[in-house]
């Protein structure tokens, strides 16, 4: 049984410090639409359920009561978990990034909509993707995955020991190369559409220079794009919420 004290309280702020970081980044958990104070009892409790199986492990680590070395861990800690949360907001960016391409390659880029689940407006088709895939990731359990990884990540990088000084832009830049190769995925049949279309309304635009092509094509171009749009979209959720699962059980 563990004494309540103040070595077991130091060490229960600095897996608050991991915790409540991660969670500050990670897509899902730091949505503007959710209240600041809900999101801090989130971490509160994140952390209250994990001390138990941590604070031994953590108060071993800490190796003294120093302000300046208790600053340096606090820093250290906070930094491994802004590295974790940042990796999985890399794939959502990613997802976000796609989702401008799909608009852009469909036609709708021109139509900004209401703020949903960013602070910035974007296409209405962009929205709905990213808002889709943040529920999916509560619906598929992969926020319980998310736990597990911060609980695996005290045996990955321990407290007080002393990280290499290019880890985090390592770890950052593997997430980021992971998460833009699927959102190309993602896009591949829009970008092939686009090309196939355009090309063709460009042939027919110099074979009848005195029609107004472009303007005539508009409705065929988001046509066809919602269609395919319609067919495809079940498919590349569930693409990215295998490649984010995947990179959860890696992590």
């Amino acid at each position: 049984m563990t004494v309540f004290g103040p070595q077991v309280l130091l060490a229960t702020f600095l897996i608050f410090c991991r915790v409540g970081t991660c969670l500050m980044l990670m897509p899902g958990f730091s949505s503007p639409r959710v209240p600041v104070r809900v999101r801090l009892f989130l971490a509160v409790a994140v952390t209250l359920a994990l001390a138990p199986l941590l604070v031994t492990n953590v108060q071993a680590a800490t190796p003294g009561d120093s302000p300046v070395v208790l600053l340096g861990l606090i820093a250290s800690e906070m930094l491994v978990g802004a590295i974790i949360g940042l990796m999985g907001r890399m794939f959502f960016l990613a997802l976000q990034f796609a989702g401008s391409a799909i608009t852009m390659l469909i036609g709708l880029s021109n139509t900004p909509d209401a703020h949903i689940e960013e602070a910035e407006p974007v296409a209405a088709v962009t929205a709905l993707i990213t808002m889709t895939a943040t529920v999916l990731i509560f619906v598929a359990d992969l926020h319980w995955e998310v736990l597990r990884a911060l609980l695996d990540s005290y045996s990955a990088v321990p407290v007080a020991k002393e990280l290499a000084a290019n880890f985090g832009t390592i770890k950052i830049v593997d997430a980021l190369s992971d998460g833009f190769l699927l959102a190309l995925r993602i896009t591949a049949p829009f970008i092939v559409y686009s090309l196939m279309i355009n090309l063709m309304f460009g042939v027919l635009g110099k074979l009848t220079p005195q029609i107004p092509v472009y303007f005539i094509s508009v409705p065929f171009v988001l046509a066809g794009g919602g269609i395919i749009l319609y067919f495809t979209c079940s498919e590349l959720l569930q693409l990215f919420i295998d490649g984010f699962s995947d990179w959860l059980a890696r992590i």
